[in-house]
């Protein structure tokens, strides 16, 4: 009787892709947001372990050290003063009570420590109370990250010198679509305060957010704008709108979890060298997401504490996640 051999398929010969270019035009991001899934996280894999751990997640902390509120009129942020969403103002928070919180991420497995206030810009007079908070932090042994809103380059300059590592201040979304979320701050504003924090020599964390009624043109936009920074940000915070009450995009449509997948896939593949922070929204997108997410090159996320007014996954369920997919916290983040 004649029997048949079964082989092994043969290895896949990887596709040139732009990976090594800072080509990324909106066309070809759109390419890549259309490719079948499998595919495209084939693709993200590959860029994925060129440069970092796969099995490896850096883990930061967010606290809201100034909430409530802000002059801007951001529709999905409930930290506005334009929305009635149930968060008070409040003052920024004293230097004491943010090394609690620092500690408490620390002694968690966090290694960097970000803090928010929900101001338009900071005022001059609270530059030395922060530099005082970034010090604090650093004894600590956390990297710091601040995101404060827009800053002057002198600004810039007196957190760099007090040492802050990063600096957070996401684009959000497309150029095109940007108006239809904000009018109270246009995107050249946040573009020269990401050109000030680089000029200051900070490391720049920069993302945007998905479900914000945008289309798949627009998140391929918003990516080619992150990847033609240059250099590219170090930190990107991929977000999903977590839809609250009293804001104007309380009643955003859903986005397929998919199409957050494909943005992640898509952001490693552009930055190649990046950290790809799941960030707010991710306690909704739950385990069986997530973990795509980690297959499609996220390596970051936001852990313990709140993240700011929107719940975030306590630590043990993380942590229980993390075992059940052989992950692993890695070591303090410096840039690869």
């Amino acid at each position: 009787m004649q029997t048949s051999t079964i082989h092994p398929p043969a290895p896949r010969r990887a596709q040139p892709t732009a990976a090594a270019t800072s080509a990324w035009t909106v066309q070809r991001i759109e390419h890549l947001l259309a490719l079948p899934l499998p595919e495209l996280l084939w693709q993200a894999q590959q860029v994925h372990r060129q440069h970092f751990d796969p099995t490896e997640v850096q883990l930061s902390s967010l606290l809201s050290i100034k909430t409530g509120g802000c002059p801007e009129d951001c529709g999905y942020c409930p930290q506005s003063a334009h929305y009635d969403a149930g968060v008070d103002a409040d003052k920024l928070m004293d230097a004491e009570q943010v090394l609690e919180h620092a500690r408490a991420a620390r002694d968690a497995g966090a290694s960097r420590f970000c803090m928010g206030a929900a101001w338009r810009e900071p005022k001059d007079r609270d530059l030395d109370k922060l530099a005082s908070i970034i010090d604090g932090v650093k004894q600590l042994g956390l990297q710091t990250c601040m995101t404060l809103g827009m800053l002057k380059p002198q600004q810039a300059q007196r957190l760099a010198d007090a040492g802050l590592d990063y600096y957070n201040h996401n684009l959000d979304t497309s150029p095109q679509f940007y108006g239809s979320i904000i009018s109270t701050r246009t995107y050249q504003d946040r573009l020269d305060t990401l050109q000030a924090v680089r000029d200051a020599g900070m490391r720049v964390c920069c993302g945007g957010i998905v479900g914000l009624g945008e289309s798949r043109r627009d998140r391929a936009a918003l990516l080619a704008q992150l990847a033609a920074l240059d250099p590219q940000p170090e930190s990107v915070p991929i977000n999903s709108l977590v839809r609250v009450a009293g804001t104007p995009l309380e009643h955003a449509p859903e986005v397929d979890p998919f199409e957050f997948v494909r943005s992640v896939a898509a952001a490693r593949i552009c930055m190649p060298r990046a950290w790809v922070r799941l960030s707010a929204g991710r306690k909704e997108l739950g385990d069986g997401v997530q973990a795509l997410c980690f297959l499609a090159g996220a390596n970051s996320i936001f852990y313990g504490d709140t993240l700011l007014v929107t719940g975030n996954a306590d630590v043990e369920a993380d942590r229980q996640l993390f075992e059940r997919l052989g992950l692993h916290a890695g070591p303090l983040g410096t840039h690869p």
